[in-house]
């Protein structure tokens, strides 16, 4: 399988992305791993970084921060294994969150995996393309 490139739309929008925080990096990578470039994705099939709108940006932001925090003791447990980091449990964070079949638990962290999957599967979230060709991000 190819290695999937982040899409990034445009030079402004690819500095704004490596700004965030790692954790919340891995989480927006993932989000567009499994929502876009494939033709079975319709409407997401060319979005880009650039396209999501602000207010989802933030909402994902708030969502990371939150979960980093109230997990933090169980994260910094899941860093100290292997080449485990914080862009990696970002991606976990959605895979787990949205039923994807990977996730804490498939990482060889062991209870702290189970624990963090438990954590994350608290509701799912789908991203779309609005009419004014921004993505969002629907409960």
């Amino acid at each position: 399988m190819p290695e999937f490139i982040m899409p990034m739309g445009d030079p402004k929008a690819e500095q704004l992305f490596h700004d965030l925080p790692a954790f919340t990096r891995g989480y927006i990578e993932a989000m567009f791993f499994t929502n876009s470039g494939s033709g079975d994705d319709g409407d997401m099939e060319h979005a880009t970084f650039a396209d999501l709108a602000p207010e989802a940006l933030e909402a994902i932001k708030a969502e990371c921060a939150a979960f980093e925090t109230k997990h933090a003791l169980l994260l910094d447990g899941a860093y100290g294994h292997d080449d485990y980091d914080a862009e990696s449990a970002g991606r976990d964070f959605w895979y787990t969150r949205n039923g994807h079949g990977v996730g804490f638990w498939d990482r060889g962290l062991g209870h702290v995996g189970d624990l963090l999957s438990d954590a994350a599967r608290h509701s799912e979230r789908s991203p779309y393309m609005g009419d004014d060709g921004l993505v969002y991000i629907s409960a």
